[in-house]
């Protein structure tokens, strides 16, 4: 980052990104997508897409976990404008959550009004079988930080944005009806956000079921609060890859994340498409 850039404001740094991505894509977009661990691929599929790496976004960072290809991919689904980051950046591997939530603003200011929210999670519920799909109703910020902490740009948000509905009901119901087209279940649960990067202990697994967790995960939850700081709509798929500790008597593999994401891109990528269009 430049000397001169790193005078601007949040804001203005923001926007920086934004017409960075128009100037390269030329559009806006109307849908922003995260693509959790396994997940990447479907941003493979949009048409008249245009790539940028992470690294060609002033402000971004750098995604270095496994299954997160790092760049942003925009491009269309039935005419409706999206962008899709492959791979998403996280408190664990260090990054300040300013860092983590920032492309989520950037987005914002490129126009998009959904972001839908997509992350690898570990099952708590037994309801919940390794390689099924949770939407996220509700989470719980374990992080033991909040996004938003600092001075607030009322160009952003206002100071105390309300956290009563953090996941759109009406988008909710759109990938049930969608799901259900497709035959597909489709729960849903509360997502628990715990900073990482080791995998839980039985013990704290215990604590989140009785603190109402359905599935549990090391991110997500910063860019949710930021997106509804600055007043876009949340939509947010778990895909439960893996049973927590204690959950099944067996050791916890992120070669096991990658595979089962593997397994399920094809049904995750088909909700995805037939559910992007019907978003306002």
């Amino acid at each position: 980052m430049s000397e001169e850039l790193s005078r601007d404001t949040l804001y203005e740094r923001a926007e920086h990104a934004a017409r960075t991505i128009h100037a390269r894509a030329g559009e806006e977009a109307r849908v922003a997508l995260v693509l959790g661990s396994g997940l990447g691929a479907f941003a493979d599929d949009l048409e008249d897409a245009t790539a940028i790496p992470y690294a060609e976004i002033p402000g971004f960072a750098r995604s270095t976990v496994e299954g997160h290809a790092g760049r942003l991919v925009v491009g269309k689904i039935e005419n409706v404008a999206v962008a899709a980051m492959q791979g998403r950046f996280h408190f664990y591997e260090g990054y300040t959550l300013e860092e983590v939530t920032f492309p989520v603003r950037a987005l914002a200011l490129l126009g998009a009004k959904t972001l839908i929210l997509t992350n690898a999670a570990g099952g708590l519920n037994n309801a919940l079988k390794q390689g099924s799909l949770m939407l996220i109703s509700d989470h719980l910020n374990l992080l033991g930080e909040n996004p938003l902490r600092g001075a607030n740009d009322a160009r952003f948000g206002v100071r105390f944005p309300d956290m009563s509905e953090v996941y759109d009901r009406a988008l909710q119901e759109i990938a049930i009806c969608e799901a259900h087209a497709l035959n597909l279940e489709l729960r849903r649960g509360v997502y628990a956000a715990l900073a990482g990067p080791s995998y839980e202990t039985p013990a704290e697994i215990r604590m989140l079921r009785a603190l109402g967790a359905d599935a549990v995960g090391m991110s997500t939850v910063p860019e949710a609060i930021v997106a509804r700081h600055v007043g876009v709509k949340v939509l947010g798929i778990s895909c439960i890859t893996n049973m927590a500790a204690g959950v099944l008597d067996q050791p916890i593999d992120h070669q096991e994340v990658i595979e089962t994401g593997e397994r399920v891109r094809a049904t995750f990528a088909e909700l995805l498409r037939r559910v992007i269009p019907k978003l306002q």
